[in-house]
Parts: structure tokens; C-alpha cells; sequence
């Protein structure tokens, strides 16, 4: 048995998302939300050059989401569109829809439905969701325990039109307690996805913790890690970094659950 997701997004990034849930063996794309209605009906994996019919395709402005979810049920939601996009998925956890929000710039009202929406389901929130980049924030929080004294800075790389401060980049600093507006360098050039690293200066030695996404792909990969990984919570909401915590390799339940 498949894990039947749902997408909510298909720019540049959910387009790539979708293209890895397609390619993932124990996954279904039962179907993609978008707000455009372009090719509604149609099919998200012929869009992608799949030759199967995979991912039907659907408008936020013309669906009734009051009805939907009973009709096109799933056991996971993937989010990578817009903040907005909670206020119509609320109804998908009375039908048991896990869900994984991968917003990168939620208001403080949309926060709030999200964490309201953990009392009803299991619901994992990361503003990036790659494996890397949680990687790296554990391993930061490590070592800075260890190096206590360390200077340390974070830079961030990323496209030429990007704006504002990454995201990604205020979360790290929240988790090793830094001022983000003193110890957040951003870089703006070219066609950078993503590039996070840290710096630990010593008076005798420099430590580099260094994270690149160079495709997309990435964000698919580690939404997908994070689906399976919370098929077997119970209510509440989560982070990536307690998916990718360092209490020991912990393989996904939903995949587990296939391969026996």
C-alpha cells in the first residue's frame, strides 16, 4: 500500500516536489492544488513527462473545499504554495490527512491555524524542510556546546532576486540564541538555490559547517522523508529537526510498514 499524498503548490519549487513524490516508490500523488486553473483536470505528471496518469490536477478558485476532502482523501498533505493555503486544508484532518508545511513566511493569524491544526492531526512545520539544512542546525547546536566561546557568524547565498533575509538563515540564529541583525551576512548573486553556512571562529582554529541545496529536488526529498517519518505520531505539531534528531537512525514508519 502506498502513502497517498496531496500538494498544495506547483511553481518552480512544488513542481520539483511533485516530480519527486511521483518518482518515490511508496508514494501516490493523488493530486496537486494550484491557484491557477490552467490544465485543471488534467494530470500534474504529464506536465512532468510522466507518460501515466499521476497528480490531478485542481483550483483553489474553483473547488469546494467543503465537500473535497471526503471525496480525495489522503494521508498526507504537502504545503509548498502560499501562507494562505491553511485556511483550506483545515476540514482534511476530520478524514485522519496528516499534514507537512513547508512555508517559509507565515503571519502571525496563519502560525496560529497551523498550531491550532495540531490538536486535531499531526502536523510537521519547517520553513526548510531539506534533510541538509536540519542536519546542520543540529550539528551547529552540538558544537556549539562544545565551543561555547566560539565567534560565530552565518552567511547566506542565494539567487539575485531573492528578497529579504533567508528565512532559514533567522531560524538558525533563533536556535543558537544569536542577534540576527548583527550575525546574518546575506549574498545575492546570480542563480543561487541555497547556500547556509556557519562559521566558528577560534583563536587558533576556524570550523565550517557548510549546507548548498543545488537543485530543488532537495525540498521534495526531505518533504517526503518528513511525510513517512509522521504517519505514526499522534497529534500535535513538529519539527524537521526532531525528524532528523541525533538519538539514533530512526527509519520512516510509512516505510516500514511497506517493506514488511
Amino acid at each position: 500500500m502506498k502513502m497517498k499524498v496531496g500538494l498544495f503548490g506547483f511553481g518552480k519549487t512544488g513542481s520539483m516536489v511533485a516530480q519527486e513524490i511521483i518518482k518515490d516508490d511508496y508514494c501516490e500523488l493523488s493530486w496537486v492544488m494550484r491557484k491557477s486553473s490552467v490544465n485543471m483536470g488534467g494530470y500534474a505528471s504529464h506536465l512532468l513527462g510522466f507518460s501515466h496518469d499521476e497528480g490531478k490536477l485542481f483550483s483553489t478558485e474553483n473547488t469546494d473545499f467543503d465537500t473535497f476532502f471526503a471525496f480525495h482523501r489522503v494521508d498526507v498533505i504537502i504545503d509548498f504554495s502560499t501562507a494562505s493555503a491553511v485556511d483550506f486544508y483545515q476540514k482534511a484532518a476530520m478524514y485522519g490527512t496528516r499534514v507537512v508545511s513547508a512555508i517559509s513566511d507565515y503571519d502571525e493569524l496563519h502560525l496560529q491555524q497551523l498550531t491550532r491544526l495540531g490538536k486535531q492531526t499531526a502536523v510537521l512545520y519547517s520553513p526548510n524542510i531539506t534533510l541538509g539544512i536540519n542536519f546542520l542546525i543540529e550539528a551547529s547546536k552540538v558544537l556549539q556546546r562544545i565551543v561555547p566561546h566560539a565567534d560565530i557568524e552565518i552567511i547566506e547565498e542565494h539567487f539575485r532576486d531573492k528578497k529579504g533575509v533567508s528565512g532559514t538563515a533567522l531560524r538558525i540564529a533563533e536556535h543558537l540564541g544569536l542577534d540576527k541583525d548583527t550575525h546574518v551576512n546575506s549574498i545575492r548573486v546570480g542563480g543561487i538555490v541555497g547556500k547556509h553556512e556557519l562559521v566558528f571562529g577560534l583563536p587558533d582554529q576556524t570550523i565550517r559547517i557548510t549546507h548548498e541545496s543545488i537543485s530543488r529536488s532537495a525540498f521534495g526529498q526531505g518533504a517526503i522523508y518528513a511525510a513517512k517519518w509522521l504517519m505514526d505520531k499522534d497529534k500535535g505539531v513538529y519539527t524537521m529537526e526532531e525528524a532528523v534528531s541525533f538519538n539514533g537512525p530512526q527509519k520512516p514508519h510509512f516505510q516500514e510498514a511497506v517493506d514488511s
